[in-house]
Order: structure tokens, then C-alpha cells, then sequence
């Protein structure tokens, strides 16, 4: 592999770890702070790329789509909070697999009813189309690097939200000590509806910008759920330091595992988290 090739698979690997990480951030939020295991996460992921397709198609632009599909996914993700899994927090996690799971369902009916069964491509913003030439006959996707852009940005922020902001210190407090926080005054089910529809959000944004590269198709977010899992388990459950990391690393053996052994590229990950797992059984990061 030269140096151009090399370059073009690191940076397939940096924005591929990147979405991961958008989408493993708002489960390993919902998990850490809630305490509910979510199945449903991949179904957001799905949402934000129908909506994209489909507010693009309506407004001619993939930006008013990514905009206005964020307002709408937080939306959807008070109302969900409100309605389904506010009663479901002091529950057994038994309970909230089995909500969780036929919550896909429901989802894949709705998106059946609401869009069809058929697959959509996303058009590129024409400003966004053109590639950088690497070598004479390589060069790389400027599209690529804003999806890179868009989830450093995002994880910037959510950053700067937890750790610096008033908000940020009480969803802190309220997962450290639940009790003790709405002891203090705390409205804990405030918190729990922010911290749900942020995660809704990361997932729905994922969604929408990785559409134009993916195409939209039925069944798209079981796809992710599995390996957004895997992102959560490596960094550790609760811990978004840990899911950046880990999504970097899952995002590079995958990536470079299908050019270098696409023999094994479909255990290679698996085998890192199992590797990890038996170095430190909690994953990277505590909470």
C-alpha cells in the first residue's frame, strides 16, 4: 500500500470512527445517565436519513434537510421520552429490551407506511461534490471531510455542554448520584428528557449526513446497532470519552481490515473487543 492509498484508508477510517461515535455517544448517554439499554438507537439513525430524503426532496437542500431534521428528531425524542420511557427508568433492563426491541418494529412499520419499502440516493450539495486530488490518479471525497467536520464540531460541543455548562453539572450529578441530586433540587426528569432527545439528536444527525454516501433503504439502523454496541462496550458503558476512542479504533481495523484481510474483516472487530475485554472486562474507561 503507498502513502496515497494509505492516506485515503485513514481517513476513511477517522470519518467512519467519527459517525460511529455520534451514534455510540447518545447510547452510551441514554445508558449512562438513564440506565436504559436502548435497542432502539439504530431506528434514530434511520429516522435522521428518511428525514433527510425527504426534506431534501421537498426544500432542495441537503442544509435546510440536516437542520430542520435536528429540530424535528429532538422533538421526537421529548415526546417518545414523555410518553414511553419515563416509565420505564426504575424498571428491570429486562423490561427495557423488550420495549426497546418492539419499538424497531413499530419503527420499520411507520417507516414502511410513511416512505415505502423502495431505496433512495441523496443527492450531494453541488458546493460539497468535488474531490481532492491526492496523487494524478487518486484524490479524495471533500464530502467525506465534511461529514469528519460535522462530527468533530458535534463532539466539540457535546464536550463544552458536559463539561462546562450549568446543564452540564447537573446531568454529571444526577448520573453519579440520582437521588441525591433531586434531593438538591435537581428536576431529574427534566434532565432525563434532555439527555434522551440529545441522544435522539446524535443519532438522527448520523443519519443525515452519512444518507447522500450510504443511499436510504429499509432496515438501514439494524445495520449500525450492532457495531454501535460494540463502540460501547470497547470504550465503557457510560463513558463518552471512551466511546470517541473506541469508535476510532473500531473505525480503523474495520476499515483497514477489508483492504489488508478481507479474509477475517468481518471478525476483526469483534476480535478487538474480545481482546479488550479480557484486558480490562469494564471496557476502556470507567463512567
Amino acid at each position: 500500500m503507498d502513502f496515497a492509498n494509505f492516506l485515503i484508508q485513514l481517513l476513511n477510517s477517522v470519518q467512519y470512527g467519527l459517525l460511529l461515535f455520534m451514534l455510540a455517544a447518545g447510547l452510551t448517554l441514554i445508558f449512562g445517565i438513564m440506565g436504559v439499554v436502548n435497542l432502539a438507537h439504530g431506528s434514530f439513525y434511520m429516522l435522521g436519513a428518511y428525514l433527510a430524503w425527504s426534506l431534501s426532496s421537498r426544500f432542495g437542500s441537503l442544509t435546510l434537510a440536516i437542520v430542520g431534521g435536528a429540530v424535528l428528531a429532538v422533538a421526537f425524542g421529548l415526546l417518545l421520552e414523555r410518553l414511553l420511557f419515563r416509565h420505564f427508568y426504575r424498571r428491570d433492563h429486562l423490561d427495557q429490551v423488550l420495549l426497546t426491541f418492539g419499538l424497531i418494529y413499530v419503527f420499520e412499520e411507520l417507516r414502511s407506511i410513511l416512505w415505502g419499502d423502495d431505496v433512495h440516493g441523496i443527492d450531494i450539495p453541488a458546493a460539497l461534490a468535488a474531490s481532492l486530488p491526492l496523487t494524478e490518479n487518486l484524490s479524495y471525497p471533500v464530502y467525506r471531510l465534511f461529514i469528519s467536520g460535522v462530527c468533530i464540531a458535534l463532539a466539540l460541543g457535546l464536550y463544552v455542554l458536559i463539561s462546562r455548562t450549568r446543564l452540564g453539572m447537573k446531568i454529571r450529578a444526577g448520573a453519579f448520584n440520582h437521588d441525591m441530586a433531586e434531593a438538591l433540587g435537581i428536576n431529574i426528569k427534566r434532565i432525563h428528557a434532555v439527555v434522551f432527545a440529545l441522544g435522539v439528536a446524535l443519532a438522527a444527525i448520523a443519519g443525515m449526513v452519512a444518507a447522500p454516501i450510504s443511499s436510504v433503504y429499509p432496515n438501514m439502523g439494524s445495520q449500525v446497532l450492532i457495531m454501535c454496541f460494540v463502540v460501547v462496550v470497547i470504550g465503557g458503558i457510560g463513558s463518552v470519552r471512551g466511546a470517541l476512542i473506541a469508535a476510532l479504533l473500531v473505525g480503523a481495523v474495520d476499515t483497514f481490515g477489508k483492504v489488508l484481510l478481507p479474509q477475517l474483516a468481518g471478525m476483526l472487530v469483534y476480535m478487538l473487543m474480545a481482546a479488550v475485554l479480557l484486558w480490562k472486562p469494564e471496557g476502556l474507561f470507567k463512567q
